[in-house]
């Protein structure tokens, strides 16, 4: 399970909290702490205390998101990669539900439906989850959501995919490549993910 940490100290620990309560526990947590300022760090240190699956990777200078999942991804173990951003959170059993999911159907990659929650913690909206089988699936409007996202893991390396540097969309192209090797996403229609539409 992949973290990038970037200002989200109001948020951090629910995620983190949604993980390590998952009913799957067979899993590592790999925060990727990307901020110069280390005010935060302990802060961090301190929740990590909480579970021996949590390991916190500093970057030596700011890389962004999509550089900092890289490192994650590099540095991970698993056979499935999962990602969640630091102010997201996931239901209890989203990645068992989504795994068995993928091993019943050998699915290499899935997304699942989510909802769209405010700073308040209340339902906005939710986006529905569905099969993405070719790359004009997603070429005007990428319904992905990053933190519903499981992707086996040798599927990004024997493609060679890596997030781009970008302030933004960066998961998006991330996508398009993974797409453009042949690689379809299947929709596990369930809302497993609470996703935080927040101001910054």
């Amino acid at each position: 399970v992949i973290i990038p940490y970037y200002k989200k100290r109001n948020f951090v620990k629910e995620t983190i909290i949604s993980v390590i309560n998952q009913s799957y526990d067979y899993l590592e947590i790999l925060i990727v702490y990307d901020d110069t300022n280390l005010n935060d760090l302990e802060f961090l240190q301190e929740i990590s205390k909480l579970d021996n699956r949590i390991k916190i990777i500093k970057n030596n200078k700011r890389l962004g998101a999509g550089l900092s999942r890289n490192i994650g991804i590099e540095q991970s173990n698993g056979k499935y990669i999962a990602f969640i951003d630091a102010d997201d959170t996931w239901v209890q059993d989203k990645l068992k539900d989504q795994i068995s999911f993928m091993r019943k159907n050998n699915h290499k990659i899935t997304h699942t439906s989510y909802f769209i929650i405010d700073e308040k913690k209340k339902i906005i909206g939710q986006r529905k989850a569905r099969d993405l089988l070719s790359i004009n699936d997603i070429l005007k409007s990428c319904d992905i959501g990053l933190s519903t996202v499981i992707i086996e893991k040798k599927v990004i390396i024997k493609t060679g995919t890596k997030f781009p540097q970008l302030e933004t969309k960066e998961d998006f192209v991330f996508w398009l490549t993974l797409m453009k090797n042949n690689n379809k996403f299947y929709a596990y229609d369930s809302n497993l993910t609470n996703w935080t539409d927040s101001k910054n």
